[in-house]
């Protein structure tokens, strides 16, 4: 008896297996510093932890439409419209259990057997595993040097369907700028593919802005942008995220939905409802601490000579540690008790990289990077 090809033609999450295998060394005693995962380390607002107690005491706790309560819709999409000047309404909006979630309903909804999808090399790990599940075939694009282009325009064929851009960027830290944004929008309209806009740390910049592919011109028809709550308020584990899209596509994923997992948390969509209406002091405390973070360990690898793609936004920093990563990763945690993820998780040229999240204190921070130095030397 076999399971179905499409479910072995993925492997499991490298990020979540090294923070697994994190965990079972703290249980057995061990003075772990795990910088393996993409989950701040800040308590949700409790503002927001309210309002979810506040809907489950008033009975918020059955079935809801199946996209999403009606409120979270309107207050998504005029956010899109203050914020990411994208045209957008409730119909344009489908509210999902975490931003992977709605990932996979888009992925699913569009590609079809033998459709190719381009990533950028290096790409978050999940995407390739939702291409690879609607029987897509993913195509990988290399970045330039400073990690500021990539030649799309290459690799573009009769069975290209799609191009998915993450800015800022999961593993990199990169923020895009407009100048690369535009060349995908035009790439998009003269060769009519769909464009996946990834913003879940849209809101996590130290350096550069961010700008919504759906805002530039001809781009809200063909343009899936993905978002949620877990990075900007610090709710990973209420599972809330969202996308927006054409009508037809929106429609097409709460099919999915409904016959999956019928809708999201009814009280946490309460709560999603009063970050966005309450959160940007927590948001602004959060980045500037993350800013700080990030400038701590970027000063000690400049003075250990290795070499980092730029961490202008979120909170990674993708690192050159001159030998086989996965080799790297499995004896810094054998020996020094650090975790971080090998940079082969996330593409296929990066195999001498790994990646580090500054989700984590200063003071763990302190200790990760005098493991680093006398790891290293």
């Amino acid at each position: 008896m076999r399971v179905a090809r499409r479910v072995e033609s993925v492997k499991p999450s490298a990020t979540l297996r090294i923070s697994s295998i994190a965990k079972q060394l703290a249980k057995e005693g061990k003075d772990v510093v795990d910088m393996s995962v993409g989950e701040p380390d800040f308590k949700t607002p409790q503002r927001i932890i309210d309002s979810a107690y506040k809907a489950m005491n008033e009975g918020k706790v059955f079935y809801t439409p199946t996209k999403g309560i009606p409120e979270l819709l309107n207050a998504i999409a005029e956010k899109m419209r203050k914020e990411n000047r994208v045209d957008a309404t409730a119909e344009n909006v489908i509210v999902t259990p975490g931003a992977k979630f709605a990932i996979y309903e888009a992925i699913m909804a569009l590609i079809d057997e033998g459709d190719e999808v381009i990533l950028l090399d290096p790409s978050w790990v999940s995407y390739e595993a939702c291409v690879l599940l609607a029987g897509g075939k993913v195509v990988w694009v290399p970045h330039n040097e400073d990690f500021s282009d990539a030649p799309i325009e290459d690799y573009v064929t009769q069975k290209t369907k799609m191009v998915i851009i993450n800015t800022p960027s999961n593993p990199l830290g990169v923020v895009y700028g407009k100048d690369f944004l535009k060349k995908v929008r035009d790439l998009a309209v003269e060769k009519d593919l769909f464009v996946m806009a990834d913003e879940i740390y849209e809101k996590i910049i130290f350096e550069g802005v961010h700008y919504s592919l759906a805002s530039f011109d001809g781009m809200f028809e063909r343009t899936i942008t993905i978002n949620g709550f877990s990075k900007t308020y610090s709710m990973t584990g209420w599972r809330i995220g969202y996308a927006v899209a054409p009508k037809w596509i929106i429609e097409k994923m709460n099919i999915i939905q409904s016959h999956s997992v019928s809708h999201p948390t009814s009280f946490v969509q309460f709560a999603a409802l009063e970050a966005l209406k309450n959160g940007d002091e927590f948001l602004k405390q959060m980045v500037l601490e993350f800013k700080a973070r990030r400038d701590m360990i970027t000063e000690k690898l400049e003075e250990l000579g290795i070499r980092y793609a730029p961490p202008k936004g979120a909170f990674y920093i993708f690192m050159n540690v001159g030998r086989d990563g996965d080799e790297f990763c499995e004896e810094f945690l054998k020996k020094e008790f650090v975790a971080l993820t090998p940079g082969s998780a996330f593409g296929v040229s990066f195999g001498n990289w790994v990646r580090l999240s500054y989700a984590t204190s200063r003071e763990r921070i302190s200790e990760f990077l005098r493991r680093l130095e006398r790891f290293i030397s």
